[in-house]
């Protein structure tokens, strides 16, 4: 794993979809510009998005309560893009997922941060972890709100040549 260490700040005006798939493709990019000598860089990027509004990784513990109160009772996107860069060129896909999420009450959400899973994660949670038991409904990818879809990275492999064979061709 090598980080890419750019700026994930949004641009004016860029729609959600639009802020994922820039950050995956720069990203792999990045590393791949780096790392000449590789077959290929493989990045990622997940944001949740309720109301237009963006929710990265929270930045402190009122951060994260104030978007997972937000986000409590509701239904939210959660949008990833990956991207890998090969020697073919760089090629991208986009997940996109809904998740509802039940009531929470400040105590139960105050008892998730201080699990400490919160802290680096889009949207304040970590559906493969606690707060599964905040998710009712799931509508799209579960790999993909983890934050690394796995149809759509096997797609950019086996189009660029380097899939897995249990994946079969690209679509």
């Amino acid at each position: 794993m090598c980080p890419a260490d750019v700026d994930e700040s949004a641009l004016a005006g860029e729609s959600p979809e639009g802020y994922v798939l820039r950050l995956a493709r720069h990203k792999a990019a990045v590393v791949y510009e780096r790392e000449p000598q590789s077959a290929a860089a493989l990045a990622a990027d997940t944001t949740v998005t309720l109301d237009g509004r963006l929710y990265g990784k929270p930045a402190d513990r009122a951060d994260a309560l104030a978007m997972l109160q937000e986000l409590a009772g509701r239904t939210h996107r959660v949008l990833t893009a990956v991207a890998l860069a090969h020697a073919g060129g760089l090629d991208s896909e986009l997940s996109v997922s809904e998740v509802t999420f039940a009531p929470l009450d400040a105590a139960a959400i105050g008892r998730y941060w201080d699990s400490g899973e919160p802290l680096d994660k889009a949207g304040g949670y970590a559906i493969q972890g606690l707060a599964a038991v905040f998710i009712r409904e799931l509508r799209g990818s579960y790999t993909g709100v983890m934050g690394l879809p796995l149809y759509e990275t096997a797609t950019l492999l086996a189009r660029a040549g380097l899939g897995h064979p249990l994946a079969g061709a690209a679509p």
